[in-house]
């Protein structure tokens, strides 16, 4: 009986250890892939806010007034233009604001690429739009077309209320 008992306390000493080393084995599996889905959301939030940048500096300089700003932190990378216009009508004065911003935002827990674009024309929203890709699955190439469609929608649209 005691060498039963012996046997299956080996066994199961045995098991024990050789799901501890499986449990680490699967640990260090997730670390590589959550370093690799940061290294992968690094790369593109690089290469978009560049391309966001630029986008909105050309929208920008087609239109004087606009000045431009940086945009990162919490909120996410990107960029900004915005102009703030006095307007006076029968001795009455207003402003009348108008903003566009994209956004790379900050990588979370469900590992997407997530493009987020604001627009205001005459202090009233003009869209207000996400488009989000698992990191997996993005098309750096598709993210570049809508952040150059966004700013040129907005371009026409803006140019349209003047």
């Amino acid at each position: 009986m005691t060498d039963d008992f012996d046997q299956r306390l080996k066994s199961a000493i045995q098991r024990g250890q050789l799901r501890g080393k499986q449990s680490e084995e699967a640990s260090r599996a997730t670390q590589l892939s959550e370093e690799e889905f940061k290294r992968l959301h690094t790369q593109y939030r690089l290469s978009l806010s560049d391309r966001i940048e630029k986008a909105i500096d050309r929208v920008a300089q087609h239109f004087p007034g606009f000045r431009t700003e940086m945009l990162y932190g919490e909120v996410g990378w990107g960029a900004a233009c915005y102009r703030d216009d006095l307007t006076l009508s029968a001795g009455r004065r207003s402003n009348l604001f108008s903003r566009m911003e994209m956004t790379i935002r900050p990588m979370n827990e469900y590992h997407l690429l997530d493009l987020r674009g604001k627009a205001t024309v005459a202090n009233k929203e003009y869209f207000n739009r996400n488009h989000f890709v698992p990191l997996p699955e993005v098309n750096e190439a598709e993210f570049a077309r809508l952040i150059d469609t966004w700013a040129i929608e907005y371009a026409e649209y803006f140019a349209s209320r003047r």
